[in-house]
């Protein structure tokens, strides 16, 4: 087995998720999805299919945001993952919940705009996601005016009341 690290390449502001299935059907039910979730929504999906011709396939709301899924699932090429690249102004958290009800969605790696290493292992019968390294480590603990930050971001977005 060999380890392998790979970069998700991408803008530094665009959100993405990375999330395992396990059927063709998938591209469509995620697709449904995500325009169903949020009407208008600008996104690019790409699943590595793992038997039969494995290929990647795509689908999506936006050119350029397909084709930048299917380099990145290319570059990742681990049976039945998906990634699902969004359009600015669009966010994970509006649309998580739809994908993992899906019901062939085994599992969501990570969803974020943060700079991304996927590890994966590589073995004689292909390759498979071990986890993902999200961002940076922290580099401390939260104070009171960090506190109140937060929770003023939160509202200033329209994420609490």
């Amino acid at each position: 087995m060999q380890l392998l690290t790979v970069t998700i390449a991408k803008p530094e502001t665009t959100n993405f998720i990375l999330g395992q299935t396990h059927f063709i059907k998938s591209v469509e039910d995620l697709h449904e999805a995500m325009v169903g979730t949020v009407p208008g929504i600008k996104f690019g999906l790409a699943f590595c299919e793992a038997s039969g011709k494995r290929l990647v396939r795509r689908s999506g709301t936006d050119a350029d945001l397909i084709e930048l899924a299917c380099q990145n699932a290319i570059a990742i090429a681990a049976g039945h993952c998906f990634v699902i690249f969004l359009g600015d102004g669009f966010y994970p958290v509006n649309v998580l919940n739809a994908i993992k009800a899906v019901p062939e969605v085994c599992r969501i790696f990570c969803a974020t705009a943060n700079p991304t290493q996927i590890l994966v292992a590589e073995t004689d019968q292909g390759r498979g996601i071990l986890g993902v390294v999200d961002g940076s480590p922290p580099l401390g603990i939260e104070n009171e005016e960090d506190v109140q930050w937060r929770k003023d971001l939160l509202r200033a977005i329209g994420y609490k009341a």
